[in-house]
């Protein structure tokens, strides 16, 4: 999985989990904090632990795909 979703009820909008994002999944509107590139996302849990609301949601870690010839 990877980041899945943003409550929007506890967001308040701060901006750190676009901030803190490696891969730069996150885009903004304004204020607004979206999630852009669900497929970038590295399963770091850099997003939700510096939200202070517990707003970012990441889910369990995705497998890293093995290629099966080269």
């Amino acid at each position: 999985m990877a980041v899945e979703r943003i409550d929007y009820d506890k967001c308040n909008d701060c901006g750190i989990c676009y901030d803190v994002c490696p891969m730069d999944v996150f885009r903004t509107v304004g204020r607004n904090v979206y999630i852009a590139y669900h497929d970038d996302c590295m399963t770091c849990y850099l997003c939700s632990t510096y939200c202070a609301k517990d707003a970012v949601y990441v889910g369990p870690e995705r497998p890293v795909p093995v290629p099966t010839c080269y």
